[in-house]
């Protein structure tokens, strides 16, 4: 098959998965104003849900129709197609047995079907790590982790598949699930550590994928501490405003992670397609210094609100906004020092030999301004250029002044 005919086809999957989610969300809107049972999952919450699945089609199609013969963007259109799936089983599913039950067909039967679309998108997950971002494994060694993969994938996919009756699920069948599921979960933490592999073999344009690669793992992990900081929010506003803690919670977890997708899609679309025209070091070193930033003035804005607000409690009976208005104008006083403090312990910690370049310089430039001999000037312009630069050999050249030729 042409170049041509295949990015032809990686496009077409891309369109029939945004269209799959459109049905989605069309059923979605349609239930809107139906309440729902309790447990299940809010519509606002799989409205949500389906705006962090909308990048990763795209995201496949670019890199299938750009790239063809890297399978790499062919497993993001099947990872992609997957999630989708099983966003459109479950809302045909709500929308057939609460919002209009009888109108829609077979709603057991259809809504199992697609949601096979959920262990699809786990099977392929792994090969997202293990195939970044040539599109082979990092070496001949790493086959069997792939075959694992495929085999647990298919075994979990027939189970969901014809096991999921409660009827026609034994003893046997029950350990043979949760034994693939850590199976699987095991493939997918050796296939993160291929990734590790890969960076300290890699060299040139591949590892400056590879550090794409990193900046967006380092924003999911952040997705950890996201939630304890969504958790904190969400008690900080009920507390003040009133309302459902675990309502507020869950939605404010959600956006977080919508945010966080966009961000890996957009990271790995950069890695594959436009690595060179970004410093993924400057980004990656902003991305910790602002990051860090954040959580801490964060924290210290909610803290001070808090007990700024227990204070006033304690001592007037009843809250005041004065407390939000302190800790507003002490977050503005402590943002340019606890700044240039993280600044220097991200680059002193992670940066160290950068930063122990520019402590050079800053100490030569220094020299330079009260240096008066020339000769000690040249001496310690040496030293600094071998303490920086590092290279084999360095000498210096002066060009001596031209006599003048006047007569």
């Amino acid at each position: 098959m042409s170049d041509r005919s295949l990015s032809w086809l990686a496009w077409s999957l891309c369109a029939l998965t945004l269209l799959i989610l459109a049905a989605s969300l069309l059923l979605i809107l349609l239930g809107w104003s139906t309440p729902l049972p309790q447990g299940a999952t809010p519509w606002r919450d799989r409205t949500l849900s389906l705006v962090g699945i909308v990048g990763a089609p795209i995201l496949g199609g670019l890199i299938a129709s750009r790239r063809p013969r890297n399978p790499y963007g062919w497993v993001w259109l099947g990872f992609g197609l997957g999630l989708a799936l099983q966003q459109l089983g479950a809302s045909y599913a709500t929308y057939a047995r609460v919002v209009e039950p009888g109108t829609l067909v077979a709603p057991l039967n259809i809504s199992q079907v697609l949601d096979v679309g959920g262990p699809l998108a786990l099977t392929l997950a792994p090969f997202l790590l293990l195939l970044f971002p040539t599109g082979r494994l990092p070496s001949q060694r790493w086959r069997p982790v792939a075959w694992i993969a495929a085999a647990s994938g298919t075994v979990i996919i027939l189970l969901d598949l014809f096991f999921r009756s409660p009827d026609k699920v034994g003893g046997i069948v029950t350990i043979t699930a949760v034994a693939d599921v850590f199976v699987i979960f095991g493939v997918f933490a050796l296939s993160a550590l291929s990734l590790i592999v890969r960076y300290r073999r890699a060299n040139g344009v591949e590892r400056l994928q590879l550090k794409w690669f990193a900046f967006a793992a380092v924003l999911g992990a952040s997705f950890l501490v996201g939630q304890q900081l969504t958790w904190l929010a969400s008690l900080l506003i009920a507390y003040l405003l009133g309302g459902d803690l675990l309502t507020l919670n869950r939605s404010l977890e959600n956006l977080l992670e919508v945010a966080i997708n966009v961000c890996l899609y957009t990271s790995v679309g950069i890695a594959i397609l436009r690595y060179r025209l970004y410093d993924i070091d400057i980004i990656i070193n902003r991305t910790l210094v602002y990051g860090t930033l954040t959580m801490s003035l964060a924290l210290v804005y909610f803290g001070g609100v808090i007990s700024l607000q227990g204070l006033l409690r304690a001592l007037t009976g009843q809250g005041s906004q004065l407390a939000i208005v302190a800790s507003t104008l002490l977050i503005a006083a402590l943002f340019n020092p606890l700044r240039r403090r993280v600044q220097s312990f991200i680059d002193h910690l992670f940066y160290r030999r950068k930063y122990d370049a520019a402590k050079t310089l800053e100490a030569f430039s220094a020299k330079l301004r009260d240096e008066t001999d020339i000769d000690a000037l040249n001496t310690e312009l040496l030293s600094t250029v071998r303490e920086t630069m590092q290279p084999e050999h360095v000498s210096l050249w002066l060009r001596r002044p031209e006599e003048s030729t006047e007569r």
